[in-house]
């Protein structure tokens, strides 16, 4: 991953892009599709590269997989699905991407067995498969560690059981979901994930025959079924990407119709964004960002869970907040090391500092841990260009937008990640009119 982007920045970006489907869900509704042994059908799937890691995973099982990517339609054909002759075959994946551990529950249902390669993913937060094993191992499935994977088995297939999360982690709850719609009995996930993308998944398992339903106290009830169909589904937009672009418009004084985004799943988004002093209008096909002019507010900002202020929306705010005058204060509860993507943005002139304590209304998970996981931003400042190398995809997103922002030229180096969840990011900043160009 080490392309390179020289940005000339200090120009406002204007015009109109479009969003796809949400990342963050089209993987997971990819991985859906092995449960049955027919076709699927997902439409609005976005050229990215996590859509390609899952893909040839897929492939290695011997699953179909017809991606007509101009029009956004994938079709999976899970019929004929196996282990590949030798696990080597799948460790070519190895460390590309978190979704592999999904895979784990559907094969186990459709062939008693699965190899998982180590994981990968941004380098973030803990992001522990634990608890991911202990639901498989809880469910009846027996692990066998082998090199650089872990070999599961499920001799007399899978039981439910009660699954509990002290936290409500995505992931996890993805993974209850994933075994659980085929297990024997019913299992009652207490403590889940409500995230727009995971509803959305949910929809799709109930497409395909799952019996799935979801209290209003992070409670969720799956009835196993034996045996369930294909599904055709649209996918949600990217609420991630669609506040992306919203940032940037905010940062670079910028005017952006970004069409496909959705007023509910950016509810929470929308109203900081009101508070810091933006503007947008929401119409049928997606919603205008603009900066009016005159200053921007700092504000004091919490993430969390669904329903509160997404962690993914953090970055390229807080790039934005670095042109707000006053001191914002930005609490992380949900990753414990999402901050150090700040150091480059005090090299291009911000003031950002980190700390240690929480800096929220309340105590977070980290509160007695030694993560830098608070941020203080004092604005405005005026950001200049600089080098940069991309930490991770949201952070390097955020960098992007620094260096759009920043007064003088930019390098940005390893450019490749930004791909695992912006699609085609390089024409629409073309269509912003942004003055880019990749470097051999």
């Amino acid at each position: 991953m080490n392309g390179k982007l020289r940005v000339k920045g200090g120009k406002p970006l204007n015009g109109t892009i479009t969003v796809r489907g949400a990342k963050n869900f089209v993987s997971k509704a990819m991985v859906a599709a092995l449960l049955a042994p027919d076709t699927s059908v997902l439409r609005l799937v976005p050229q990215i590269r996590d859509v390609d890691v899952v893909s040839s995973l897929l492939e290695l099982h011997g699953v179909e997989v017809d991606y007509a990517a101009a029009r956004g339609v994938l079709a999976i054909n899970a019929s004929d699905i196996h282990l590949p002759a030798s696990p080597s075959r799948i460790n070519t994946l190895a460390g590309s991407s978190r979704i592999p551990i999904l895979f784990a529950g559907p094969l186990l249902h459709r062939l008693g067995e699965a190899y998982i390669p180590d994981l990968g993913g941004c380098h973030i937060g803990d992001r522990p498969v634990d608890f991911h094993m202990k639901v498989l191992e809880d469910f009846g499935a027996r692990r066998i560690q082998e090199g650089t994977g872990m070999h599961l088995v499920a001799d007399k297939g899978l039981k439910a059981k009660p699954v509990h999360l002290p936290y409500p982690s995505v992931g996890a709850t993805e993974q209850t979901l994933l075994t659980a719609v085929m297990a024997e009995g019913i299992t009652e996930l207490t403590g889940a994930a409500v995230e727009p993308e995971i509803k959305d998944l949910i929809s799709v398992l109930q497409k395909m025959g799952a019996i799935i339903s979801v209290d209003t106290d992070r409670t969720i009830r799956i009835e196993g079924v034996p045996e369930l169909q294909g599904y055709q589904h649209t996918s949600l937009t990217d609420r991630i990407e669609a506040g992306s672009w919203a940032c940037a418009a905010l940062a670079t004084r910028g005017d952006i119709y970004v069409k496909g985004a959705g007023q509910q799943p950016l509810a929470s988004f929308l109203n900081v964004y009101r508070k810091i002093g933006g503007k947008f209008e929401v119409t049928d096909d997606g919603i205008r960002f603009w900066h009016p002019g005159g200053e921007l507010h700092a504000i004091p900002l919490q993430t969390d869970v669904h329903p509160g202020f997404m962690t993914d929306w953090q970055q390229p705010l807080v790039v934005a907040l670095t042109q707000a005058s006053g001191i914002s204060i930005v609490h992380e509860t949900v990753y414990e090391n999402r901050f150090g993507f700040t150091d480059a943005l005090v090299e291009m002139g911000a003031n950002v500092e980190v700390y240690r304590e929480c800096l929220g209304g309340l105590p977070c998970r980290f509160a007695s841990e030694n993560y830098r996981h608070s941020a203080v931003i004092q604005g405005p400042t005026q950001l200049h260009g600089a080098d940069i190398e991309v930490p991770d995809l949201r952070g390097g997103f955020s960098h992007l937008i620094a260096a759009l922002a920043a007064e003088g030229e930019s390098m940005v180096s390893g450019i490749d990640i930004i791909d695992r969840g912006y699609e085609n990011f390089m024409d629409k900043l073309q269509a912003l009119d942004a003055d880019v160009e990749k470097v051999e």
